[in-house]
């Protein structure tokens, strides 16, 4: 597995990676993007914010960046990145399928992406993702999988799914929802000639939703790679956004509340990669600094005071304006 690439290094930063969902696009659900993005959102804007991002996370340890169909022109962004500089070979890239993006660059946009897990928008995809990546794609993911997600059953699209793995690219699933718990443990039962389709599971897990730590567990200990996304809650535990206690113990310890978020996540067992969703260098610098916090019982304890009830957590995740 590509993986195995960072499970042999040993910098406190090659298990933290960087997603591109609030870079790729000009239109995100996290807040304060007017500070975070240049004023100019244009294609050409993003794609050399995207690079200076990329090359301060690869500079700081990074072997990991997330990619998406559905985030704008993140793959386009990435893959003009690898291009510029082939002595880069040591990072894993992944990507996923499942959403097209349908916002014609506008943030504003009445609908941003629409899901569609039939097989003929996975030859689709898969045709485009690989016209940008070719090669340098280690992995891809089926996006945001939820229990009650035909992908699960749908046994044409698992063989073609085999026959990738087969070629040697990696297959995983991101897992998404108030029942992420449910749908990962259908996505580990799928089996292609008596073998587990999945190799990787992405998913939310945080300080305010932990539901999916369980099946996570199990996940890990069945042999996939665990990447968790939305570590900072879309934002809700990064910066003034934070509530207090997060605030506080990164005051503790001389570190932001973005890197109290990131450190919780990392201090689980069955955290293979877990996802910096920086919009700008300085955060990433920040998120960076997780590895060094001492998350002591005390510490734990305060934390687990702000877990949410998944269906609320997700009904606010909903709600969330893009801008």
């Amino acid at each position: 597995m590509p993986f195995a690439r960072l499970n042999r290094a040993t910098t406190p930063t090659s298990h933290i990676g960087l997603g591109l969902a609030a870079v790729g696009r000009p239109g995100y659900i996290t807040p304060h993007r007017d500070r975070d993005l240049p004023g100019d959102r244009s294609a050409d804007a993003l794609r050399a914010h995207t690079h200076e991002l990329l090359d301060a996370a690869y500079a700081q340890g990074v072997r990991y960046v997330d990619a998406a169909r559905s985030y704008g022109r993140a793959e386009e962004f990435l893959a003009s990145w690898l291009s510029a500089r082939p002595d880069v070979t040591d990072v894993v890239v992944g990507s996923k399928w499942g959403y097209t993006y349908t916002a014609d660059w506008r943030s504003d946009a009445e609908t941003h992406e629409v899901k569609d897990h039939s097989l003929a928008a996975f030859e689709r995809q898969h045709a485009e993702t690989a016209g940008l990546l070719g090669d340098r794609l280690d992995l891809y993911q089926i996006h945001s999988v939820t229990a009650d997600s035909p992908v699960l059953s749908d046994k044409d699209l698992h063989a073609r799914l085999a026959e990738l793995a087969a070629q040697g690219t990696t297959v995983g699933f991101s897992a998404s929802g108030p029942r992420q718990a449910d749908a990962i443990r259908s996505a580990l039962a799928v089996t292609v000639d008596g073998e587990p389709l999945f190799r990787t599971v992405q998913a939310t897990y945080n300080a305010l939703e932990t539901s999916a730590g369980p099946a996570l567990a199990e996940a890990h200990d069945a042999g996939l790679t665990v990447i968790v996304k939305e570590a900072m809650a879309n934002g809700r535990l990064a910066g003034t956004e934070a509530p207090a206690v997060v605030r506080e113990i990164g005051a503790e310890a001389g570190l932001d509340a973005d890197a109290v978020a990131l450190a919780l996540v990392l201090h689980q067992p069955w955290a293979g990669v877990v996802l910096s969703g920086a919009a700008t260098v300085t955060q990433l610098a920040a998120n960076l600094h997780a590895p060094l916090l001492d998350l002591d019982a005390d510490r734990l304890d305060r934390l687990a005071a702000l877990v949410e009830e998944p269906e609320a957590y997700w009904r606010h995740r909903a709600s969330l304006p893009w801008s």
